[in-house]
């Protein structure tokens, strides 16, 4: 029988480049296979239903959340975002590891229920890079990136709650860094952390 897959949410603010480091993930490790969130915010330019994100009007977004059929969901931004569960939980089955691409919110909503879960927050070199990351985007308005930068503040003040940080200073870096903590969490022994040590008796000699 195949172990359970783990859950590793990668988390950053907007612009902290998530999607990218997690899209290399991807390529660089077969064991991993990505959640698809669900949203209520409009489709950008590039994006696909199903491959980017699963876009749902307000009304199903309401029908899915109260069937309780999301992993975890959360207000960002002012629009919503949602894991759907049934895929998550069968690729766990499959012995996968399952990457969700979310926020803090739905980060640690998703620790509460499976303590096993890795957390791991992409942290900008600065805020200066994060504004000019933003700005460089063209997807947002003024209005948009201030409120960005101000929920920026708030989920980097969480951060601690996770249990790595990873500062993105260049892609390669922080994409080998993330490897690194995903190799070090399948090679634990125990299935907590917080597990301590039993105390050994010496051998006495004979």
């Amino acid at each position: 029988m195949k172990p359970r897959g783990r859950l590793i949410v990668i988390s950053a603010p907007s612009g902290g480049g998530k999607t990218t480091i997690c899209n290399r993930l991807l390529k660089k490790d077969p064991r991993l296979v990505r959640s698809i969130s669900a949203t209520t915010r409009p489709m950008r330019a590039g994006e696909r239903e199903g491959v980017d994100y699963f876009f749902l009007n307000d009304a199903k977004f309401d029908r899915v959340a109260r069937k309780q059929e999301f992993l975890e969901w959360a207000s960002v931004h002012g629009n919503r975002y949602g894991t759907p569960a049934a895929v998550v939980r069968k690729n766990q089955k499959a012995g996968r590891d399952v990457l969700l691409v979310i926020d803090v919110q739905g980060g640690l909503a998703v620790k509460r229920q499976d303590p096993r879960a890795v957390l791991v927050f992409v942290k900008p070199p600065s805020f200066k890079v994060l504004e000019a990351r933003l700005q460089g985007r063209g997807t947002d308005s003024r209005g948009t990136i201030r409120q960005r930068l101000r929920n920026a503040r708030w989920e980097m003040a969480l951060a601690p709650q996770y249990d790595y940080q990873v500062v993105n200073n260049t892609l390669a870096e922080a994409v080998t860094q993330i490897r690194a903590i995903i190799t070090a969490e399948r090679l634990r022994t125990g299935e907590s952390s917080s597990k301590r040590p039993k105390r050994l008796e010496r051998p006495k000699r004979a």
